[in-house]
């Protein structure tokens, strides 16, 4: 495992970070169930794995599984390391966590309720990274940044991070974080693998100038880059669970996107490794990359974003791995 600073803070996290909405879930019927997510021996031996290549950075939120995962990843920590000082816990806030209008979005009431109902479920007085998950058009930007302030000043966060919004409205955050001598974002996790690359025009920018660590999410694009997923008709996929229970994956990518996953394959064949860790190394390489948040329902799956680390592509690679993209339309805002 390699470590290195979550952007110019002076915070340490492993370059790879394990992403927890896979564990915990509510019971079958429940609205945000889902046959993929694990539990029990199966969730912890998955974590385990990840824990004994030396992942110290696990990220979650309050949504996921109505909190389920908060509780099953604040359980599995504490089980998995001795000191709640050997890991990086980092949540999320903005999506609805309860039926009310007041149960969501990053206002000051829905904010410092959030942090404490997080801690609660995480079993731990602190979180060392708390993200907003979205940007809030109903509420004022300088209310969110002053209300994350005090989640920084009580204790209960170290640091705060944002997930995906468009450029100009994280730079008026920091500007307004700035401007008032509040705590600024830290870190931006966003939606960004080889077949989704319009944050490479703004945003990643933007984190290169302002010293923001990014924390791509969907590396994988939701398994697709991994041979998950074959062409309409055609063959080639994998047939993993998550394939067949994830609709979001086909409104977000399509046929075109499999001239970058025949890409993969073949640069893949060509370092004698499966395609996950050809495109972990191509993310891994790019400018400003913290750490990609990787799922894993199965152990090869840490193995092989592991393995990633010490995967070298040539620039002959990264041409060709590059030279299939096709624009998409802004996805992962909402």
């Amino acid at each position: 495992m390699r470590y290195a600073r979550l952007g110019d803070s002076g915070m340490k996290v492993s370059r790879i970070a394990l992403g927890m909405m896979s564990y915990g879930n509510p019971a079958p019927g429940h609205p945000s169930w889902r046959g993929w997510h694990l539990e029990g021996e199966a969730a912890e031996a998955i974590v385990r794995r990840a824990v004994e290549a030396g992942v110290t950075f696990f990220d979650t939120a309050d949504s996921y599984s109505q909190g389920a995962c908060e509780r099953v990843t604040g359980a599995l920590l504490a089980r998995l390391f001795p000191r709640r000082e050997d890991y990086v816990l980092a949540t999320k806030v903005y999506f609805p966590t309860g039926p009310g209008p007041g149960d969501r979005g990053l206002s000051r009431r829905h904010v410092l309720a959030a942090i404490d109902a997080s801690l609660t479920r995480l079993g731990t007085d602190h979180v060392d990274l708390y993200q907003v998950h979205r940007w809030d058009d109903e509420t004022p930007v300088e209310e969110t940044m002053r209300a994350l302030d005090d989640v920084v000043r009580s204790g209960k966060a170290r640091y705060i991070g944002a997930s995906s919004m468009y450029a100009w409205q994280f730079a008026k955050a920091q500007h307004v974080a700035r401007a008032a001598g509040l705590t600024r974002f830290v870190s931006m996790q966003n939606h960004y693998n080889l077949v989704y690359r319009e944050e490479e025009r703004e945003m990643l920018p933007l984190c290169a100038d302002q010293g923001v660590g990014v924390l791509p999410y969907s590396p994988l694009a939701r398994g697709l880059l991994a041979g998950g997923r074959a062409r309409a008709g055609g063959a080639g996929g994998a047939g993993s669970a998550r394939a067949g229970g994830d609709p979001l994956a086909d409104e977000m990518y399509g046929e075109g996107d499999f001239d970058v996953v025949d890409a993969v394959r073949a640069v893949a064949a060509e370092l004698g490794g499966p395609p996950a860790q050809t495109a972990l190394a191509w993310l891994l390489s790019r400018p400003g990359v913290t750490a990609p948040v990787v799922g894993a329902t199965k152990p090869h799956h840490v193995d092989d974003a592991v393995a990633a680390l010490d995967v070298t592509l040539d620039a002959a690679q990264c041409a060709a791995l590059e030279a299939p993209y096709r624009p998409h339309r802004v996805l992962g805002h909402s």
